[in-house]
């Protein structure tokens, strides 16, 4: 797999069938080994192990109705009180991130309504925090540690 701009870690891959599969932490289960996938997993390990984003308050592929239409949320974090507060959004390495992933994102938290949006294909990371009363968002020099999130 091809190497990221996050911090490794000791993943554990297996081979089924021919497929490769990586084991979730979250979901504590192996799950098909997608580019994707693999920027999932190095992604959460960052944010749980570099960030200190307590690992019982993050799921994956948390599913929304949106439009009458099931989708599914990447990851999402929880509040101490269980309320969602971030939504990340992952794409494979080669993908571009684009207009198009924000409009995803967005149209996730039309549903969840978080504090903070991240976008993340491995190599670039964006983050924004949403200002619901003023109506604004700004984009965040960097992953916030869970601490500061606030």
């Amino acid at each position: 797999m091809l190497a990221l701009n996050l911090p490794g870690y000791s993943h554990k891959i297996i081979t089924r069938n021919g497929k490769g599969y990586i084991f979730d932490v979250l979901r504590k289960k192996y799950v098909a080994l997608t580019p994707e996938e693999w920027v999932r997993q190095h992604f959460v390990h960052f944010l749980i192990e570099h960030k200190g984003y307590p690992a019982g308050l993050l799921a994956n592929e948390v599913q929304v109705m949106l439009n009458g239409t099931k989708k599914r949320c990447d990851t999402v974090l929880y509040g101490r009180s269980l309320n969602p507060r971030m939504i990340v959004e992952y794409k494979a390495p080669e993908i571009e991130i684009t207009q198009s992933v924000f409009d995803q994102i967005t149209r996730y938290n039309m549903v969840l309504k978080v504090d903070y949006l991240i976008v993340t294909n491995g190599i670039r990371h964006y983050c924004c925090r949403i200002d619901y009363p003023s109506k604004t968002y700004a984009f965040l020099p960097d992953i916030p540690a869970f601490p500061d999130l606030g």
